[in-house]
């Protein structure tokens, strides 16, 4: 820990900061989920399955623009809109992303009726979030689903990658937990910090201490929003007016959920 943040401290009056808050963004979200890069493989095949090698993509609770990072190395024709409330996380993906014309950031409160307002494009191919909807509570999340509906062009897609465990298999669900936070534990040993940690290096960054104070005034530590299982999610999205949804991929914790227009 104690080099990753000397490493940190001396990049900062570099340009290639953004690169490097990307890259320990990635790496502190891949301690919780190891498979992350397997779950943003299966969404990008999807997306170009079903609606080409040239999507114009809403990137939804973009963050730091993961998602849209690995659309423009896939897809080097798409275009992305990104939509955060965050202000830390959106400050870097706007430096990150700062002379590419493709993609466009918008500060937005998806809880907000007239958030979709403030959107510059649509209809969007592809409507695309991973790790993020869960601080949504199930009535909250459903009415979402209804407003991304009608942001979706006939046959695009809808793809949601979360946290979606299943209540059925309690033990099961146990076993993968334990296994899962023993390899937390040799990461964090091997120096990746997890969510606080990477939080106080945002802090004590001179450009993000005070992004990621109004962060904080935004959120508090956590919200405290819901994981329902897959089989809710697809029923969700049929009930918002998409005509399709289902499981394209998961592992014994996370889900990707697929919905057709």
């Amino acid at each position: 820990m104690e080099d990753f943040v000397a490493d940190t401290a001396r990049s900062e009056a570099a340009p290639s900061d953004w690169q490097a808050w990307q890259d320990s963004w990635d790496r502190q979200q891949e301690w919780y989920m190891p498979d992350r890069e397997e779950r943003f493989r299966v969404m990008l095949d999807m997306v170009e399955a079903l609606v080409g090698t040239a999507p114009r993509v809403l990137d939804l609770a973009c963050g730091t623009g993961s998602i849209t990072d690995r659309v423009f190395r896939r897809f080097p024709d798409s275009t992305s809109t990104g939509v955060d409330l965050d202000p830390a996380l959106l400050t870097i993906a706007r430096g990150h992303f700062a002379d590419d014309s493709r993609v466009t950031f918008v500060t937005a409160d998806l809880k907000d009726p007239d958030w979709r307002a403030s959107l510059p494009h649509g209809p969007y191919d592809a409507i695309l979030t991973a790790t993020a909807l869960h601080w949504l509570h199930g009535e909250d999340l459903a009415v979402l689903y209804g407003q991304l509906a009608p942001l979706v062009r006939p046959g695009g897609v809808f793809m949601n990658a979360d946290h979606m465990p299943d209540p059925s298999t309690p033990r099961i669900n146990a076993a993968e937990r334990a296994h899962r936070h023993a390899g937390m534990d040799r990461a964090k040993a091997a120096g990746v910090p997890d969510w606080r940690e990477w939080w106080e290096l945002a802090a004590a960054d001179p450009v993000l201490a005070g992004p990621t104070r109004a962060r904080f005034e935004i959120y508090g530590e956590h919200a405290d929003g819901d994981t329902p299982p897959a089989s809710w999610h697809a029923a969700a999205l049929r009930a918002a007016g998409f005509a399709e949804a289902r499981t394209v991929w998961r592992s014994p914790s996370d889900g990707l959920v697929l919905a057709v227009k």
